[in-house]
């Protein structure tokens, strides 16, 4: 059998036993107490920070007038979004405790608070769902880097293009 062969099985057989081996990742994650929830805080403080940054420089540069920076700007403002999303639920769930959540079944979740009204538990719902941001602003940045790449293949080749 050839080496290339032995390899791809390899590779198939190391990726079907990490599918099978793989636990439920969840959206937001606790982080032990005290330290570890603190310096997570702050982390998504610094990152919200710095993504503003990235913002503010962008635009003073004037370089949003390229079509990937602009996707990387646009990027960087859903990591804003995303960040204070994942700061409000780590602060609702382990700062302050006023929320609770159990797993009923696959598709239901009971949500409890102290306030038992509809409207927190859709906000808790909703905030709970911070890959609803996460997830377009990694595709806003590959595709804005996937530009500039590009666009540095072409100033370097002339216009030919793979």
């Amino acid at each position: 059998m050839p080496s290339f062969m032995r390899n791809r099985l390899a590779a198939a057989a190391a990726v079907t036993g990490l599918l099978i081996l793989v636990t439920p990742a969840l959206a937001t994650q606790g982080h032990g107490e005290p330290e570890g929830l603190w310096v997570h805080q702050m982390s998504h403080v610094f990152f919200a920070f710095s993504m503003g940054i990235l913002i503010y420089w962008l635009r003073v540069r004037a370089l949003i007038q390229e079509t990937g920076w602009r996707y990387i700007q646009y990027s960087a403002f859903l990591f804003i979004l995303w960040t204070i999303d994942a700061f409000s639920v780590h602060f609702m769930e382990e700062q302050l405790r006023i929320v609770e959540s159990t797993k009923i079944n696959p598709w239901t979740i009971e949500i409890e608070s102290p306030y038992d009204s509809l409207w927190f538990n859709l906000l808790y719902y909703f905030t709970k769902l911070d890959h609803l941001f996460c997830v377009p602003a990694l595709f806003l940045l590959y595709l804005g880097l996937k530009r500039l790449l590009h666009k540095a293949y072409l100033a370097g080749h002339g216009d030919y293009a793979p």
